[in-house]
């Protein structure tokens, strides 16, 4: 099924000069940048995007995970996180593109690999080119450099990580939604 999903290659690529090694691993895959442009995402982007009160609880979970002490209350660690991910989010250029291809949503998650760098397989973009990790990020208050971001499904009941949501957020008005 043809499908398009939101990419966002993080300050961290831009700043490595990572940005067409990545775009390449996508287009190697088959899959076309369809729209794509650099941009500095303002405080306001970054909680539209995010939407802190949704996503905080999974985020304190992954903390969680990787081994950091969240305390009695995860949705407030996992608030604390994404403030320190939107300062990291504004700390350069971004680059979003939409992509597409046949079940681009699902492939582009596999190219990209797990969201903690640590954890990624070697293969991946995060396996390959991330040297960081949740915990280390966390123990220095501060938003984890993976490199990209990456829509989780089409369409749904939430709108986290929802690529037709994403899409419509970084490319308002110009009809790329799935």
């Amino acid at each position: 099924m043809y499908e398009k999903t939101l990419v966002i290659l993080k300050p961290d690529t831009i700043k490595r000069g990572l940005a067409g090694d990545i775009i390449h691993r996508f287009e190697r895959a088959g899959l076309t940048i369809l729209a794509a442009r650099l941009d500095k995402p303002s405080a306001e982007a970054f909680n539209r995007h995010y939407q802190v009160e949704k996503l905080a609880p999974i985020i304190g979970e992954k903390s969680r995970a990787a081994g950091t002490d969240v305390g009695n209350d995860v949705t407030a660690y996992g608030r604390m996180v994404l403030g320190w991910n939107r300062d990291y989010m504004m700390s350069g250029n971004v680059l979003p593109m939409v992509l597409g291809g046949e079940n681009a949503i699902k492939r582009v998650r596999a190219l990209v690999g797990a969201t903690d760098p640590q954890n990624a397989l070697p293969g991946t973009i995060r396996g390959d080119f991330g040297t960081d990790s949740i915990a280390k990020a966390n123990s220095e208050k501060r938003g984890t450099a993976n490199l990209v971001h990456a829509s989780d499904k089409a369409s749904g009941s939430e709108p986290y990580l929802e690529a037709n949501y994403e899409i419509s957020l970084w490319f308002p008005n110009q009809g790329l939604e799935n």
